[in-house]
């Protein structure tokens, strides 16, 4: 008789975890989750609930910190607190978190740490445009943030045809928009000396950046948009996974890059867009926010969620600080920004250059 060898049950081997990263499990479906990420994203978290809070205790009149966090937590009321700092705040937190993520993924397609909306064109562009509109009588902020999104778009859209040869290089793409930018800001200040003078004034001020009186009604638009956005966003956020990718890699993996780079651009520089018509082109934020987030948390890509954290609290400290800083006058917080923004532009470019003209 032939003896039969019973069967042989072999081992699944786990898949391979890339190293830093844990498996988080919610139901069904699970992923992978950056550790370094996930202890940065709540370390900010943290800083930006206690810089919220000192920003609203601090003003003309000090609110103490358990009267700030009763109103929050709808135990007190306080009209300082809920009607004149809590709407400017939240405008600060939305504007400087749409920065951050329209900088993340404009860099992200650009492969550039120099593309930023405020650099390459197309915060001047929704500038330009809204300045324009100014000009010939529409004022309100209702309305001024749409019309914003439509020239961010419009100047995207020439940077992006100008700089396409069969690809989209990175150097190329950087260098035109700074020629776009230059030639936009020109014209703004055009349409300004044009004006009427009471709006070239109003046209000024929001030129610089602030935001100071932008209550619940203005920051409106910021609010809705951001709500649509949000599922392109989250989109986004795997997307640019592949994006990082070198490009023969990526189209043998199946991925479209020229519609996914649209795409992302596209997302990038509407939320830009409408940052600009409600707070202003607050400088820089959009340049300083991805690179300090990527930065911290040592990531491949730039970590969308830690760059929005991030430009949240650029922003409402550059206010804080605009709001105290040379107080009973105070500072719009574009030229904080700016004043921080600058040197770290001109550093950027000087080590570029410094490593091969690599940026």
């Amino acid at each position: 008789m032939t003896a039969v060898s019973p069967p042989v049950r072999v081992a699944r081997s786990a898949p391979v975890r890339p190293a830093g990263y844990g498996l988080v499990r919610a139901g069904r479906a699970s992923f992978l989750v950056h550790r370094r990420s996930a202890l940065v994203a709540v370390g900010l978290l943290l800083v930006l609930a206690a810089a919220s809070v000192a920003y609203l205790c601090v003003g003309e009149r000090f609110v103490p910190p358990s009267e700030v966090v009763k109103v929050l937590l709808g135990d007190g009321s306080s009209f300082v607190v809920e009607e004149l700092r809590l709407p400017r705040l939240a405008t600060g937190l939305m504007a400087g978190a749409a920065f951050g993520v329209a900088g993340a993924l404009i860099q992200t397609v650009a492969r550039n740490p120099l593309a930023s909306p405020d650099v390459i064109g197309i915060s001047q562009g929704a500038g330009a445009v809204t300045v324009a509109a100014m000009t010939f009588g529409l004022t309100s902020y209702a309305v001024i943030p749409y019309v914003s999104i439509a020239g961010g778009l419009l100047a995207a859209g020439l940077v992006y045809v100008f700089a396409w040869r069969g690809g989209l290089h990175a150097t190329r793409f950087v260098l035109i928009g700074i020629g776009f930018a230059i030639a936009l800001r020109s014209l703004t200040h055009l349409f300004m000396t044009k004006g009427d003078y009471l709006v070239a004034q109003q046209a000024q001020i929001w030129m610089t950046g602030s935001l100071n009186g932008r209550g619940w009604d203005e920051s409106l638009p910021l609010r809705v948009t951001l709500l649509v956005m949000l599922p392109a966003v989250l989109w986004a956020a795997r997307a640019q996974r592949t994006v990082s990718l070198d490009d023969d890699t990526a189209t043998a993996l199946g991925v479209r890059l020229g519609r996914v780079r649209l795409g992302l651009v596209a997302v990038g520089v509407v939320l830009a867009s409408v940052a600009t018509g409600v707070a202003g082109p607050v400088d820089f934020v959009a340049l300083l926010a991805p690179q300090i987030a990527r930065r911290t948390t040592r990531t491949a890509q730039i970590p969308l969620l830690c760059s929005a954290l991030t430009g949240a609290l650029v922003v409402i400290l550059a206010d804080l600080l605009g709001r105290r800083l040379l107080a009973p006058t105070e500072l719009p917080v574009g030229v904080l920004t700016a004043a921080v923004g600058a040197p770290y532009l001109i550093w950027l470019i000087m080590r570029s250059r410094g490593v091969g003209g690599k940026a």
